[in-house]
């Protein structure tokens, strides 16, 4: 495939990376909050097109898994993009269960942030404290 045909043309052919990886970003189907970043395999992604559920692949325990199994915080996928040279999913999202996405319990991964002192600050909220 050509680059032109790649950025530019109709057909959907994401590029895995050589463990067989695609980054994922999940984000909020109205919010437009960034939510996650996890990978998928190609298993994972079929799974995804094909139930509108966030599947996922876990580097960790090297295993396929659907997004909020047992925490009830499944991904409804509304939307499913690449960029432009298609090595990047982004999934838009609503969350089931308690509207949170972290396994920690916030509402999003990214609930830390860097103070001017370069030390860790948690900024989120999780989602029973809204």
């Amino acid at each position: 495939m050509g680059k032109e045909e790649l950025e530019l043309g109709s057909k959907f052919t994401p590029k895995f990376d050589e463990n067989g990886l695609i980054p994922v970003i999940a984000q909020h189907f109205e919010t437009r909050e960034v939510l996650m970043l996890a990978y998928m395999n190609e298993e994972a992604l079929k799974k995804t097109i094909e139930t509108k559920q966030a599947h996922y692949y876990s580097r960790s325990r090297k295993s396929l898994w659907l997004k909020g199994e047992t925490s009830g915080q499944i991904q409804s996928v509304k939307a499913i993009k690449t960029d432009c040279d298609q090595d990047v999913v982004l999934l838009l999202v609503e969350v089931g269960g308690d509207g949170g996405c972290c396994h920690v319990g916030f509402a999003n991964c990214f609930y830390r942030e860097l103070d001017d002192n370069a030390a860790l600050v948690i900024n989120g909220k999780k989602p029973q404290e809204k």
